[in-house]
C-alpha cells in the first residue's frame, strides 16, 4: 500500500509543539527532547558539514526561517539541530574533525506548504550568501504538483525547497 502526502495532511504536520516540549528545548542538549507524538518522517535526522560554524548557523537561522523551522537543539560550537518539533535538520563540524565535503548526487530537501514559501526560502538563501542552483518554479520532470527551488549553501551543500501543490493534480 502506497501512502499518499496530501496538502492537508501536511498542514497537519505544521502543528505548533506543545507548551511542554518548547520547554524542554534548550540552548545545549545532550539527548534529544523525548517527543510527546510520534515523528512521521521515515528520516530519524540529516546532516550537513560546515567548515564555518557560526556563519552556517547564521546562514541557516535565516534560510529555514520562511519554511517555520527552528533551533531545536544545539551543541555549543559544534552542532544545531533545526526543525518544526524534532531536531530533523543538523547543520555540525565534521566529527574527525577534517574539512567537510559536499556529496555528489546528494541534497536535502524542506517541505513548503506554499508557492510562497518556497519563494521566500530561495529570496532568504541568496540574500544570506547561497548560489541558486535552481530558481523557484515547476519542474515537469517531477509532475505538475511539484514546485521547487535549489540552492548551494556557504558550504556548496545542495538544499532545495519544496511544495506539492494537489490542486494542479489534474493538470498535464
Amino acid at each position: 500500500m502506497r501512502l499518499r502526502l496530501t496538502t492537508a495532511f501536511l498542514l497537519a504536520l505544521r502543528r505548533p509543539p506543545t507548551p511542554n516540549l518548547v520547554a524542554r528545548r534548550a540552548e545545549s542538549v545532550t539527548t534529544m527532547p523525548e517527543a510527546e507524538v510520534q515523528n512521521p518522517s521515515c528520516i530519524s535526522h540529516v546532516s550537513v558539514g560546515t567548515n564555518d560554524f557560526d556563519k552556517a548557523c547564521a546562514f541557516y537561522d535565516a534560510v529555514l526561517a520562511p519554511l517555520g523551522c527552528t533551533r531545536i537543539a544545539s551543541h555549543a560550537g559544534v552542532a544545531v539541530a533545526y526543525g518544526k518539533v524534532f531536531p530533523e535538520f543538523w547543520v555540525n563540524t565534521p566529527y574527525d574533525e577534517k574539512r567537510a565535503t559536499v556529496g555528489n548526487g546528494c541534497h536535502v530537501a524542506f517541505f513548503a506548504t506554499s508557492k510562497a514559501e518556497v519563494d521566500a526560502f530561495h529570496a532568504a538563501a541568496l540574500k544570506a550568501g547561497a548560489t541558486d542552483d535552481g530558481a523557484p518554479g515547476p519542474r515537469a520532470e517531477y509532475g505538475p504538483q511539484f514546485y521547487g527551488a535549489y540552492v548551494r549553501d556557504l558550504d556548496g551543500n545542495k538544499i532545495e525547497a519544496t511544495f506539492w501543490d494537489e490542486s494542479a493534480a489534474g493538470s498535464a
